[in-house]
């Protein structure tokens, strides 16, 4: 079965049973989110770094301390993603298939929107998405654009990155601009340098795809920002997906479409 045709529930048990990929055109219409469990002393202090920088870190869902699920997430968030990345005192450590042994009683899982959702509305608009195109993870990039800090969450802008042909720019702002919930329009559009990116060919995570002639690279919040600024921050500990390897919610990709 292609991957687009699956159900959540179906693609769930295949990354339980160990298949590690991106998520980028799985489970056509259902959205995808960034995951980012933090212990529970720091849950409102996330959701305030959240409330403060919305476009790049917009909260879809938050389960209860030591859960693995949520109300929109009915599978075990501990397996059913494909790679995990753990962090430690502000360093990731190790890049896992499962956090089932890592998981703890006051873990607080955080679901983030994800730019994934809007991919299929900007094909239906005629705007290429080349990452897709390649069967490639989509690339992202730390920009040199600081967020909003609370009392001890602090951290850079992450940025994914979307080559558009010049005369579709306009309609891929448009078009991803209905979906405010998960990151909405670009954040930016052209010179990378003007985000502190000094080369598209070096992302930060995922694989680079080349900008053909006449096209114009746009940039949009990436929910992987929570993770920098558990970087950035020096948190003790925290659990979030492997950039790209997405949890699949059981909600549709129209739920988010406001406008």
């Amino acid at each position: 079965m292609d991957v687009a045709d699956l159900s959540p529930a179906q693609a769930r048990a295949r990354f339980r049973g160990g298949e590690r990929v991106p998520t980028a055109g799985w489970c056509r219409g259902w959205t995808q989110a960034n995951l980012i469990a933090v212990p529970s002393r720091l849950r409102y202090e996330l959701l305030l770094f959240a409330h403060r920088n919305p476009q790049a870190c917009p909260v879809l869902d938050v389960g209860e301390p030591g859960s693995w699920s949520t109300g929109l997430f009915a599978g075990d968030l501990r397996t059913d993603l494909p790679a995990y990345r753990i962090y430690r005192d502000g360093e990731a450590v190790a890049d896992v298939g499962d956090v089932v042994g890592e998981w703890r009683a006051d873990l607080v899982p955080f679901l983030i929107g994800c730019s994934f959702t809007f991919e299929r509305a900007l094909l239906a608009a005629g705007v290429p998405v080349r990452h897709l195109e390649l069967g490639t993870n989509v690339p992202m990039y730390v920009t040199n654009v600081p967020c909003e800090p609370t009392g001890s969450l602090s951290g850079p802008l992450v940025v994914s990155m979307r080559p558009v042909p010049e005369e579709l720019v306009a309609t891929a702002v448009e078009v991803s601009g209905r979906y405010p919930l998960v990151h909405g329009a670009p954040v930016h559009v052209g010179d990378p340098a003007g985000i502190g990116i000094g080369d598209l060919g070096r992302p930060d995570y995922g694989e680079a795809v080349e900008v053909y002639a006449g096209e114009v690279p746009l940039f949009w919040a990436c929910g992987v920002t929570p993770q920098a600024a558990i970087m950035a921050s020096g948190v003790e500990y925290a659990i979030g997906h492997l950039p790209g390897h997405m949890a699949i919610m059981d909600a549709r990709d129209d739920d988010y479409r406001v406008i």
